[in-house]
């Protein structure tokens, strides 16, 4: 299968479906950390959607025999698919989540800087789930009732696939089965503390990500989850 899993620097599913013989690809407008260049396209992910990869629709010295065409990390070429047979796709999550909504208001007044970025964000999840690909998966924290976003499939949790952590996540799928739980973890504290934590909590309820954790750690997919993704939908 070609897949393409947008919007992953971390690239844990893109290996995960490597490891299964898979052509797969991740994208996003960072270099990965994953170290393997030789699948990570930097760059907006909606132009590999496209007809054309993204570098050839800004550089007209590019000749014609490379359109249709899509640069990796490392530099080598590969011939664009038609269609993807998978998206997987992690979109930021940052103005849409229902964990930030509380900064939408400030003194009883709408910040519309942010309201306006959750807009473009909420589009942004939305663009991939109308994508020409007939298998979709798009992930991201429960979003905010004020963006409009579509109804998700499912909610799952890392402590369903093999990691002592709950991490609320939700899955939009289309063409693709829900996802099944692989290992449970009976014994599980929260990756990412809650906006009413406070010092009277006990500490086990902190986060285990905020430990020197960053917001690009806590927004990577957990392997087990990633594994399962390559597993049950490759």
């Amino acid at each position: 299968m070609k897949v393409l899993v947008a919007c992953e620097e971390s690239q844990e599913v893109c290996k995960a479906f490597r490891a299964l013989g898979h052509e797969a690809y991740s994208c996003d407008l960072q270099e990965c950390s994953g170290g393997h260049p030789e699948w990570h396209v930097v760059g907006d992910c909606r132009h590999l959607i496209t007809e054309c990869c993204w570098i050839c629709s800004r550089d007209p010295d590019i000749p014609d025999e490379m359109f249709g065409t899509f640069k990796t990390q490392d530099g080598k070429r590969h011939n664009l698919p038609a269609r993807w047979d998978i998206i997987i796709a992690h979109p930021p999550c940052t103005y849409i989540s229902n964990a930030g909504a509380r900064w939408l208001f400030t003194n009883g007044k709408l910040n519309y800087e942010r309201w306006k970025k959750g807009r473009e964000g909420a589009e942004f999840l939305t663009y991939f789930l109308n994508a020409p690909c007939d298998k979709i998966a798009v992930e991201n924290p429960i979003p905010s009732k004020i963006f409009h976003i579509p109804p998700y499939t499912q909610v799952i949790q890392p402590y369903e696939y093999g990691h002592p952590y709950s991490k609320k996540t939700c899955l939009w799928l289309k063409g693709l089965p829900d996802l099944q739980p692989t290992e449970i973890v009976v014994e599980h504290i929260p990756y990412v503390s809650s906006g009413s934590y406070t010092k009277t909590h006990d500490p086990k309820y902190k986060g285990a990500s905020r430990k020197g954790g960053s917001a690009k750690t806590r927004a990577k997919t957990f392997p087990g989850i990633a594994r399962a993704m390559a597993e049950q939908w490759g």
